[in-house]
């Protein structure tokens, strides 16, 4: 079974890795797709966002990680998924996650959403909240994997 794990992954956090393991364990091929939007100012950039993950997911034999851009459905039928993981931290993305999935469903009623709830240890986190941390200089010490926070440092550095 293949499936999909979209997500602008700006950047990559515990919590998506998190949901990155845990989905792969239940399909044979997982596509991380990292969404390109041309109508937003992400901070790393799609490749830069594509090489992060493939670092933190390189011991995991059957992710793949790749660009997209429009319909996350249209992707999925493109690749041959049936699931589309979705990660829920709080009852706020619920109501946007059920919209997206409703709306998915509408469009291609054989692909099924997937909810995954966070680790409650990473439930308060974002990708925006470790962007905002950060350029305040605070510490990212267990958001992010090392790397990345010194990736994160290097680009508010840049900036």
């Amino acid at each position: 079974m293949i499936a999909v794990y979209p997500g602008s992954f700006d950047p990559v956090t515990n919590g998506h890795i998190d949901i990155i393991q845990r989905a792969a364990k239940l399909t044979d091929t997982l596509y991380v797709a990292v969404l390109t939007n041309p109508s937003k100012k992400p901070f790393f950039t799609v490749e830069e966002r594509i090489s992060l993950l493939e670092k933190v997911t390189e011991d995991i034999p059957n992710v793949k990680i790749e660009p997209f851009s429009g319909l996350l459905i249209d992707y999925a039928e493109k690749i041959g998924a049936k699931i589309i993981f979705r990660g829920l931290r709080a009852v706020s993305d619920y109501e946007y996650e059920l919209q997206m999935a409703l709306a998915n469903k509408k469009l291609k009623g054989d692909t099924e959403t997937l909810f995954m709830v966070a680790n409650s240890k990473y439930s308060f986190l974002s990708s925006s909240l470790v962007k905002e941390i950060a350029t305040f200089g605070g510490d990212l010490t267990g958001m992010v994997p090392d790397f990345v926070i010194s990736e994160v440092e290097a680009k508010i550095k840049r900036r």
